[in-house]
């Protein structure tokens, strides 16, 4: 989930992840970005402006919010946990900051779905046997299996706020892109795992599979949720739902996620 600000190197990251799915120069600025991230929109992701948002009201919208909640609660649980692998101070205080701006945006996430009137508990509840089952499968072993999972966990949040932004009403809109939006501590992940990868270059193939076990988790889960949540799936596939809009969005997901792992050194 989302860390504690943006940093710059966080931001040239997605713009080069955005080109190299995309097909464009590096160098060159996307020619679609939606607000709170600079990287582009997937091909088949209408903007917004060309799509009408959801009423503020929309059941969809409370969905996702007891998605994101459950998620950020999880995610510090996790944190705090694997913090004990981290091999030295800078580790340790990394993930005490990642678990910590995952506090913040639980409680930026419980304010708006107590405005809602929706008990925090029974949202965390609700939701919170698909989180375990993701976490659960995939436990890491090591401190470097950590990183993978912390970036690619970052990476797949915001992949997940660019496929919906554009279809939120613009309160919920900017909800999502404090809880979303890019991160700085996915950078430290980054450069845990491309300086271990240089110095033993045989940590590049197990790193690799444990990067694909992560994103089939990760779809496996994600289909369990959209099949069991009809106005949760409306949000995603509100323009048409059908098979084709699904595969898109599932598509865009894995060529993301291995542009994220080319971006570790692991492609």
């Amino acid at each position: 989930m989302s860390g504690p600000g943006t940093s710059t190197d966080g931001v040239a990251y997605d713009r080069r992840m955005a080109a190299s799915t995309s097909g464009q120069d590096p160098q060159s600025s996307p020619t679609e970005v939606l607000p709170g991230s600079s990287a582009s929109i997937a091909p088949h992701v209408r903007p917004r402006g060309e799509t009408r948002p959801l009423p503020d009201d929309h059941p969809g919208v409370t969905a996702l919010f007891g998605v994101l909640l459950a998620g950020e609660i999880a995610a510090f649980y996790r944190l705090t946990a694997e913090a004990a692998m981290a091999p030295d101070l800078r580790g340790r205080v990394a993930m005490a900051q990642m678990a910590g701006a995952e506090m913040v945006h639980f409680e930026i996430l419980a304010e708006e779905l107590g405005r809602r009137g929706h008990d925090i508990g029974d949202t965390v509840e609700h939701y919170a046997p698909v989180l375990d089952r993701y976490h659960g499968s995939t436990t890491p072993n090591t401190w470097l299996e950590s990183m993978v999972k912390a970036y690619i966990g970052d990476g797949l949040a915001a992949d997940f706020y660019l496929e919906v932004a554009h279809t939120l009403p613009h309160d919920a809109e900017a909800i999502v892109q404090k809880v979303m939006a890019e991160t700085g501590h996915s950078e430290f992940a980054r450069e845990q795992v491309r300086a271990a990868v240089a110095a033993d270059p045989d940590l590049t193939s197990p790193l690799r599979l444990w990067g694909r076990r992560l994103l089939g988790e990760a779809i496996t889960q994600a289909q369990h949720v959209l099949a069991s949540e009809e106005a949760l799936t409306d949000v995603l596939f509100s323009e048409a739902a059908d098979l084709g809009r699904v595969s898109a969005f599932f598509e865009s997901i894995q060529d993301r996620h291995a542009a994220r792992m080319r971006d570790l050194d692991l492609g």
